[in-house]
């Protein structure tokens, strides 16, 4: 059984790296591009895993879940500091710096995939290595749908936020500091997969109509 675990980590050990890596990433990138150099000053724009590395999100949650034998393993790393103030439009730029994150690992799913279609016209059929593409593929479809949910502290939140009439936008930030709980209660009640369901087919569909042009390479 530990070789079992051992094995379903090490398959989702690096796209969960890769996944939450280039998801911080991508928010500072978007943030120094909109005027805020904050998180460039700190390091934080960065492919460097150990940059972006939380102990309980990057760690603690995915090995959790791999104990339970969830369907779903995922985490998420140290949010990347933004100073709104900074940034030359606040709200309009806010909003595309939270909608950078869920956007890039929608990359990520057309990366996997395309790792996958790679591995198969070279006729590779390691089993390992086509796991790992599975698993690329779930955990970035997961993250992409889960942070565009509109709850504050999730991109969802802060583009909803956004583009919200700026007194109503002020009193939905209010909910920030119990975001987490809500979500704990919906994912519990099991609320939250009737948001996730629609949105990775949406993803995975988008990817898939990317992708269809070069369908003449495997058929």
């Amino acid at each position: 059984m530990n070789e079992v675990l051992l094995y379903k980590a090490l398959t989702w050990a690096i796209p969960i790296l890769f996944a939450i890596t280039l998801h911080e990433a991508a928010h500072a990138y978007v943030a120094k591009f909109f005027g805020d150099n904050t998180a460039y000053s700190l390091g934080r724009m960065s492919l460097n895993p150990i940059r972006h590395i939380d102990p309980v999100g990057t760690v603690v949650l995915p090995v959790a879940l791999l104990l339970v034998s969830s369907p779903f393993i995922f985490g998420y790393a140290k949010p990347v500091p933004v100073n709104s103030g900074k940034l030359r439009n606040p709200r309009s730029s806010m909003a595309f710096v939270a909608l950078a994150g869920p956007l890039s690992n929608l990359l990520m799913v057309l990366m996997w995939q395309v790792a996958g279609i790679i591995l198969q016209l070279a006729g590779i059929k390691t089993v390992f290595l086509l796991e790992m593409v599975k698993a690329g593929i779930i955990v970035n479809l997961v993250l992409f749908a889960f942070n565009l949910f509109p709850l504050p502290p999730l991109d969802g939140g802060r583009i909803l936020t956004s583009i919200l009439p700026t007194p109503v936008g002020r009193m939905f930030a209010r909910i920030e500091p119990f975001g987490f709980f809500i979500l704990i209660g919906l994912l519990y009640f099991g609320v939250l997969r009737y948001w996730m369901r629609p949105l990775m087919v949406f993803g995975q569909t988008a990817v898939h109509t990317v992708l269809m042009p070069l369908s003449f390479l495997w058929r």
